[in-house]
């Protein structure tokens, strides 16, 4: 395993730290202040245009997408640099440069299964960042962790098909730029193989029957950073049976094909907050002053800043394994290191932010630092692509396997 950057990655890199410190990073304020003049919470402030339109520019555009005729043609390896990059600035940066999640996996789905028809239509936009998507699965009333358990239904009448069902937390949703949902329920309810009820189906926003009811705090807060958290009703919905992606049936396993690079996504992006937090950390840890010395000459304090350096030290290296095992046997071949980043980065980036929140006081929780929104950001990913228990039981019985 040779995990230097290549050329390529090392170019990228030097242009995504260079944009990031010369536009990102300035445009965090100046996002919150458009967002607050603005007639709804939930637009889209000015200045996001304006550093996608940079993005694309400088060809920092479509990262993620392996697909050279899509997007950048980049590895799994080559592209985890990329997003632990963007990972420090994670409510703007993977916008800005068409990477952010839902769309990424949505636009990996339509990559992969969609035919050419949906391809135009929802593809090709999403590509371009005129539009934003949501991806509707999780639902309420059951215990979604186990993606079998839901209820929607998605019935066959005629050349259409009938949806009805409630979802919540369908990220993106509430962001007016957001104009087509993927949609999974059950088109074969009473069928013997509970992996193959499932269907996925393309579902437009404006569809006579889709409600968004409301936007889902997080924390207490609204979301409203990438275009908020909605419950959306699906009340008798109706769309060609052209919306279909790939065959009746298939939901279960597109669903396992979306959700595997997105959760190494996730951790490089978190590996990102990481890194932020350490350094937002060690700033306050010398300009501070308690007790007759600077914070930076605090026993503890230097045991959270250690710790932390060693613990995102240890988790880049598990990262950078997956995503090159990813590369060379596939995600199978990888299902192990995925459930174990899975497991272990959000886990440990909740304490390392922890720990500057507790360096900052009550500035820590407050709107001056980005701390408490990486914090939500970084806790949510717990539950998020599958709790973490769900992925630690998949992990036992794999390692049991060896001894029975």
């Amino acid at each position: 395993m040779d995990f230097a950057f290549d050329a390529r990655t090392e170019e990228l890199r030097g242009k995504l730290l260079a944009f990031m410190d010369e536009y990102v990073y300035p445009a965090e304020a100046v996002a919150e202040e458009q967002r607050a003049a603005l007639a709804s919470p939930w637009d889209t402030p000015a200045v996001v245009g304006e550093l996608k339109a940079e993005a694309r520019r400088q060809g920092l555009w479509n990262l993620f997408l392996p697909d050279a005729e899509h997007g950048a043609g980049l590895t799994n390896l080559q592209y985890a640099p990329l997003a632990e990059i963007t990972g420090r600035s994670p409510h703007l940066a993977p916008t800005a440069t068409n990477c952010a999640a839902p769309d990424t996996g949505n636009m990996e789905v339509l990559a992969q299964f969609a035919d050419e028809q949906q391809k135009k239509q929802w593809l090709e936009p999403l590509l371009a960042g005129e539009i934003r998507s949501a991806f509707a699965m999780t639902e309420p009333d059951v215990a979604s962790s186990d993606a079998t358990n839901i209820t929607t239904l998605i019935e066959r009448d005629g050349d259409e098909y009938v949806i009805t069902g409630r979802k919540w937390y369908i990220s993106g949703a509430m962001n007016p730029d957001c104009k087509i949902f993927i949609v999974m329920g059950k088109t074969d309810p009473d069928g013997e193989d509970i992996r193959r009820q499932q269907s996925m189906v393309l579902v437009p926003r404006d569809t006579p029957g889709v409600t968004v009811k409301r936007a889902m705090q997080v924390f207490g807060y609204e979301d409203h950073s990438h275009g908020g958290h909605a419950e959306v009703i699906f009340d008798h919905a109706r769309v060609p049976v052209s919306h279909l992606i790939g065959e009746e049936g298939g939901g279960f396993a597109i669903a396992q094909a979306r959700l595997g690079p997105g959760r190494i996504h996730h951790c490089m992006r978190l590996i990102g907050m990481a890194e932020r937090a350490i350094e937002l950390m060690c700033r306050r840890a010398v300009s501070r002053t308690a007790f007759g010395k600077a914070l930076a000459q605090q026993g503890v304090v230097h045991n959270w800043i250690a710790d932390a350096r060693v613990t995102v030290e240890q988790l880049r290296l598990l990262v950078l394994k997956t995503a090159w095992l990813m590369d060379t046997v596939g995600n199978k071949g990888a299902h192990t290191e995925i459930q174990s980043i899975k497991i272990a980065t959000p886990r440990a980036v909740v304490d390392i932010i922890d720990r500057a929140i507790q360096l900052h006081g009550a500035g820590g929780v407050s709107q001056d630092f980005p701390l408490a929104e990486l914090y939500a950001s970084a806790r949510t990913l717990m539950i998020a692509d599958g709790p973490d228990e769900v992925h630690q039981r998949s992990l036992a019985r794999r390692e049991l396997k060896k001894y029975l």
